[in-house]
């Protein structure tokens, strides 16, 4: 018999609408797929080179469990270049992917009884992630008429004695949205006052557009005392498979988070460290390559799905996702099935029309759909006059 929490567990949505459209084109279908969370891009030349050098050096055992120095000292330097913050190795540790991060914080830092402050819409893994620790998410509602901002007067309605941490994810999955710098400020005065933690998920940092991003931990000594910062190197140097993150923070948690790691996966791949190291310190150009075309991908798609009658769509700041709302379609008709919300809606989309999306509902968010612009003109060219003609045919 499984455990209650086992049981209580559904396995990752995003994951399981890849999953599926990767089954269904295996078939034989045309499936237009914006479901994917990681770039289409490959994996530049350099740092490919750096793991097959790694395993031709035989590069292949063990490695200290909280990852290599050389690699430890890569992200140390990339903080300072980029982030203006200054890191030891003992506030340092490298993790088998973004996500394994987040987790083993989650594990170190919640248990029963403690709250997590989680802004809506969120990463689908969030909440159930802080649940498998012990904690409970407190979902902060955010408005797309409002840029999806957090304010401190917002932030406050919220707060209780159980508030252990809240979760900011800028540019954020789904939505693109970034935090104003003001608010940034306002929220870390407030974690000094009230005493809670700021987990800072940096991921999609590189991928922004017409935004220049702050690390909230830059913005004052008392916020980065309280703040761990998540990353990572797939989405970045599309490396999504390799699963290397980092995290920064107090000596004592990252301390814990080893403990934990070692516990469970042990270090990451040693092949993929040496990989890592190469991405971090090498040639950066192949992010402005990658960021120059979700660019122009972004401005067609969020022109396309504007031009769907009854359809609005917010303009992402960064990562390659749009959000956009089809409440205007909630109650309608498709044939003789009643779209009752974006799950429904979605079906129809993958089932009828070949198109793949995620349901808002997963990220938070009830009537949106997530859209990943992370495939090629021609899949989101064929995807959007297949939505366009979906629309059109509901009653």
């Amino acid at each position: 018999m499984l455990s209650r929490r086992a049981a209580s567990l559904k396995p990752s949505p995003t994951l399981a609408i890849s999953a599926k459209e990767k089954v269904l084109k295996a078939q034989g279908m045309d499936i237009a797929g914006f479901g994917a969370g990681e770039p289409d891009f490959n994996t530049p030349g350099h740092i490919k080179e750096a793991a097959i050098k790694a395993i031709n050096d035989n590069f292949t055992r063990y490695t200290p469990v909280a990852g290599i120095d050389p690699l430890k000292d890569a992200v140390i330097k990339k903080f300072n270049r980029d982030n203006g913050l200054s890191y030891k190795r003992e506030e340092i540790i490298i993790s088998c992917g973004g996500k394994h991060s987040l987790y083993n914080l989650f594990q170190v830092l919640f248990q029963e009884g403690d709250e997590v402050l989680v802004p809506a819409p969120f990463w689908v893994s969030y909440p159930p992630m802080i649940e498998l620790a012990g904690g409970t998410p407190v979902i902060v509602e955010t408005k797309e008429e409002d840029d999806y901002q957090i304010t401190a007067e917002l932030l406050k309605k919220y707060l209780t004695p159980k508030t252990k941490a809240i979760i900011l994810n800028y540019p954020s999955n789904p939505v693109g949205s970034v935090f104003y710098r003001e608010n940034l400020e306002a929220i870390g005065k407030l974690a000094v006052e009230r005493n809670f933690f700021l987990i800072s998920d940096e991921i999609y940092e590189k991928l922004v557009y017409d935004y220049e991003h702050v690390s909230i931990a830059s913005m004052d000594p008392s916020f980065k005392d309280r703040t761990i910062i998540c990353h990572g190197v797939g989405k970045t140097y599309a490396m999504t498979g390799w699963r290397i993150g980092y995290s920064a923070g107090p000596a004592d948690i990252i301390k814990a988070m080893g403990n934990i790691q070692s516990q469970s996966t042990s270090n990451p791949t040693s092949i993929a460290q040496m990989a890592a190291l190469a991405a971090l310190n090498g040639d950066q150009s192949a992010i402005g390559t990658m960021v120059t075309e979700f660019r122009k991908r972004k401005d067609f798609l969020v022109k396309a799905l504007r031009d769907v009658p009854g359809v609005t769509c917010y303009d992402p700041r960064g990562a390659f996702y749009v959000f956009p709302n089809f409440n205007c379609v909630i109650g309608k008709k498709y044939k003789d099935r009643l779209i009752e919300n974006s799950t429904v809606w979605t079906e129809i989309l993958l089932d009828e029309f070949h198109t793949a999306v995620v349901p808002g509902v997963e990220f938070g968010k009830e009537g949106y759909l997530r859209l990943s612009f992370a495939t090629s003109m021609d899949v989101i060219q064929k995807g959007l006059e297949r939505i366009s003609r979906a629309v059109a045919s509901l009653k």
